[in-house]
């Protein structure tokens, strides 16, 4: 229903918050943020949604509504707040992930927060890829670092051993530098999430974001 609801009026708020010259691109923003909030229909939300609010927020850098200026913003205050939201509508509406790969997957419903949080470690000397599994660090840290409140949430709605139900993560856990966490991410989101014909099936394309290459 919530969703719904957000479709219904997503392109007035949209509209009113572009400038007449951006107006053009309203049915295309609108695209993208309607389809990031999980599906309605099937009650289930996954990283085929949240490829679409990166859309969204691309799409805002295209047309000129975001500079270059707004990046680092983007991601760690818009980007975040998106993901407490969908953590929210994820709990009470228990949505079912997916897609998910279960034990073997990167997270239930998320990716993109663990590719920008470990970026946000990079050159961090206090921190390193061993550490984020453990307790102490996460309660420390988390309200600091993306990637850390991204564990917080996994040990507050996930019971057992780390290792057990979050495997792919408590793996990385072992890398030796947050740059080679950061790069092995980036191959496996392109060959998880954007290579993959069930998630990025659904996804639109238009004059913002082409299907063919320029």
């Amino acid at each position: 229903a919530v969703v719904s609801t957000q479709s219904t009026g997503s392109q007035g708020w949209i509209d009113g918050a572009l400038p007449d010259e951006l107006k053009g691109a309203v049915i295309e923003l609108k695209a993208y943020f309607d389809e990031s909030f999980g599906s309605y229909i099937r009650v289930d939300y996954g990283t085929g949604h949240e490829i679409n609010f990166l859309a969204f927020c691309c799409c805002l850098f295209k047309i000129g509504y975001f500079s270059p200026s707004d990046y680092i913003p983007t991601v760690f205050f818009l980007f975040r707040e998106y993901l407490v939201l969908m953590r929210k509508i994820q709990m009470w509406y228990r949505l079912e992930p997916a897609g998910s790969h279960g034990v073997w997957g990167l997270d239930d419903y998320q990716f993109l927060p663990f590719i920008f949080g470990s970026a946000q470690f990079l050159g961090n000397p206090i921190i390193s890829p061993e550490q984020f599994v453990h307790p102490e660090i996460v309660a420390k840290y988390c309200e600091d670092y993306m990637f850390l409140e991204c564990i917080k949430f996994i040990n507050e709605v996930k019971t057992g051993p780390f290792a057990e139900h979050s495997n792919q993560l408590w793996s990385i856990s072992g890398v030796a530098t947050w740059t080679k966490v950061n790069g092995g991410l980036i191959k496996m989101y392109k060959a998880e999430v954007l290579a993959k014909h069930p998630v990025i099936q659904h996804f639109v394309f238009g004059s913002l974001l082409s299907f063919n290459p320029r």
